[in-house]
Order: C-alpha cells, then sequence, then structure tokens
C-alpha cells in the first residue's frame, strides 16, 4: 500500500473519531512501523515521554516479529524451515507463535500464520505492490506449506521450527494488535489514564475515555467508500480491529482479488462480506478474529461468537446488511441516511 494512501486512512481516522479537547495537555506523534502508518494521542502529564515509549516498544516488536526485518526472530525462523533444527526466540515471540497457534485451533484454520507462502504467491507478501495471479498449479503446489501443525513450539525453552522447506510464518495477523497491547500497557505503566493507539488503519487501541469521561467515538468505514462510515461506536478501554478485501486489492482482466486469502483454498476469501469488526478487550484476538471471521462468512462467524462469548463484532455483507452483535447496540450509532445498508441487531 502507498504510504500516501496510509496517511489518508490515518488522516480519516482522525477526523471521524471527533476532538478530544477538555483542557488536558495532548501530545501526539505520527510514526511508521510495521509496514503502515501509525499515530498515537496520549492526554495528561509526562505525555512526551510516553509517546516515545510507545514508539520505542512497537519498533522493539516489529524487530522481532517482522519477517521483512533481516535479523528478526520469524526471519531466522522462516530461513531454516525443514532443517530440523531449533530456532532460539525471545520469549515475547514465542508467546505470539503460542497465540497464533491457539487462534489457528479455536478458528478451525481460518487464521493461519503458515499463509505466507501463498500470500507472496499473489504478490501480497510485500510492499512493493507487484501483484499477479498465481495459476491453480502453483497453488496446489503452495497449498501443503500451509499447515500450522508443522509448526513446532517449544513453549518452556522458547523455540520453534518450521517442519518443511518452504514453510514461512507471517504474523501480520497478530502483530499489530499485539503491539496495540503492548502499547497499552506501557502507557498505564506511566501513569496515562486517557489515549488512543491508531496502529494503522484497521487497529485501534483505547485507553480509557477521553479525558472528559465520554467515551472515545471510532468511525467504521464504509467498504465501498473509503470517506464514509457505516457509523460509529462509543468505547472505553478496549481494542478494535477492521479486517475487509478493500484494504489492499487489485485489479486482473476485470476481476478484483483482495489480501484476505483462505487458507484452505489459497484464493481470497469470498464468503458474502464486505468487512468485519470485532471489539474486545484484547489485541491480540481482535485482530486475529477480525481476519478469521471475514474467512469464515458471516453464518459461520456469528456461529463462532454465539460459542465465544469473549467479543463483539459488526459483519457487514455484500447484500448490503450490517449486522450489530447485541454487545454493541448501545454502542454503535449508523450514519443517518444509512449510507443505502440495512442494519440489524444480532442476538445469542
Amino acid at each position: 500500500m502507498k504510504l500516501r494512501a496510509l496517511l489518508a486512512g490515518c488522516a480519516a481516522f482522525l477526523m471521524l473519531t471527533g476532538c478530544a479537547a477538555s483542557g488536558a495537555e495532548e501530545t501526539e506523534r505520527t510514526f511508521f512501523a510495521m509496514d503502515t502508518v501509525m499515530q498515537v494521542r496520549v492526554f495528561g502529564d509526562g505525555g512526551e515521554e510516553a509517546v516515545q515509549a510507545v514508539c520505542d516498544e512497537v519498533q522493539r516488536l516489529e524487530s522481532l516479529l517482522s519477517r521483512t526485518q533481516p535479523e528478526s526472530d520469524i526471519t531466522r525462523l522462516n530461513q531454516s524451515a525443514g532443517g530440523g533444527t531449533w530456532v532460539a526466540l525471545d520469549g515475547e515471540t514465542a508467546e505470539v507463535l503460542d497465540m497464533a497457534l491457539r487462534y489457528g485451533e479455536e478458528t478451525g484454520g481460518a487464521f493461519d500464520v503458515t499463509i505466507a507462502p501463498v500470500m507472496d504467491a499473489w504478490g501480497f507478501g510485500t510492499s512493493e505492490e507487484e501483484y499477479r495471479v498465481p495459476d491453480g498449479t502453483e497453488l496446489a503446489a503452495l497449498l501443503p506449506l500451509v499447515d500450522s501443525g508443522l509448526l513446532t513450539l517449544d513453549r518452556e525453552n522458547s523455540s520453534a521450527r518450521l517442519e518443511t522447506a518452504g514453510m514461512e510464518v507471517d504474523l501480520g495477523g497478530i502483530a499489530k494488535g499485539y503491539a496495540a497491547d503492548r502499547a497499552k500497557a506501557v502507557l498505564e505503566e506511566a501513569g496515562i489514564t486517557s489515549a488512543l493507539l491508531n496502529l494503522g488503519s484497521s487497529t485501534v487501541g483505547l485507553v480509557g475515555g477521553k479525558p472528559d469521561g465520554s467515551p472515545w467515538r471510532i468511525a467504521v468505514r464504509d467498504p465501498a467508500d473509503e470517506s464514509a462510515s457505516l457509523g460509529t461506536l462509543a468505547l472505553t478501554d478496549c481494542s478494535v480491529s477492521t479486517s475487509g478485501g478493500y484494504e489492499r486489492y487489485f485489479e486482473a482482466d476485470g476481476v478484483i482479488y483482495h489480501h484476505i486469502l483462505d487458507p484452505e483454498t489459497g484464493y481470497p476469501a469470498e464468503k458474502g462480506l464486505l468487512s468485519v469488526t470485532v471489539v474486545t478487550d484484547d489485541g491480540s484476538r481482535a485482530d486475529a478474529w477480525s481476519t478469521a471471521l471475514y474467512v469464515m462468512g458471516a453464518e459461520e462467524a456469528l456461529s463462532f461468537w454465539r460459542q465465544s462469548g469473549d467479543f463483539e463484532c459488526i459483519l457487514c455483507r455484500s447484500d448490503g446488511t450490517v449486522q450489530v452483535t447485541e454487545g454493541l447496540e448501545e454502542a454503535f450509532t449508523a450514519e443517518e441516511d444509512g449510507n443505502g445498508y440495512t442494519f440489524e441487531i444480532v442476538r445469542r
């Protein structure tokens, strides 16, 4: 994704969250990490130090978790694939991999961090925008490499190995959410009680509410129009993650291909959803769940929500229906004219 598009997404987010002015000192910084533009807004004393601590923490995590960083734990793990040797990892890297494996099991494989070889085949694995449509033979050869069961983790000794040559891990579907959790912890340790973290246009972390005590107002983007929203969420002290095919895509021979790939087929997920927004108290889970639910499709996603009980979500369906789970009924306000969508509350 081009930098100007990322900056535009960040600016749109700020416009739609509204003003937090209350007399409290505000410190704001925009920076680039994890292949996206991020922004931190902190309110209260000690803001400069707190913001710097967040930037340092996110960049530290990037150095561990990004497969585009030449000396990261994930790069070393990927380079050793099929070699049979254990790769020593930082304890946090092992923790994130542990979560990723657990989320993969819980979602029946809809979330799978070993999707990297297929991502690369489509051109979604880098920021260079060299997209292409791989043929069926190529995908058939790559799909056996997409198997979290072949990512072996020694939790006690913080080490891992990929059992088959050619396998690679990509933590793009969980790393920003984990970074949001860690950034919130850093701010809370610094005594900050009001802050907004925009870690790319799809990942938001909230510390408390606005300085005046009111909730943050977070826009849920209209998948069909980057300048419009489906509505707003009034939230405090939680994490929000949105996945949508509009985030990264290309067109070839009149067909649009987006970046959210189904680990089972290797093709972009086409289960009747345009976007999924997840709200929960855990950024890692919000990040992973938004991707997994998109891959599942609406009916399976709602079944998963009913069984889980630890998150809420908004599903924007391709038939023009927006389904809001009951835990967000009071928090969500649709746009007055509806933007052509039909809204419904889904109950357990």
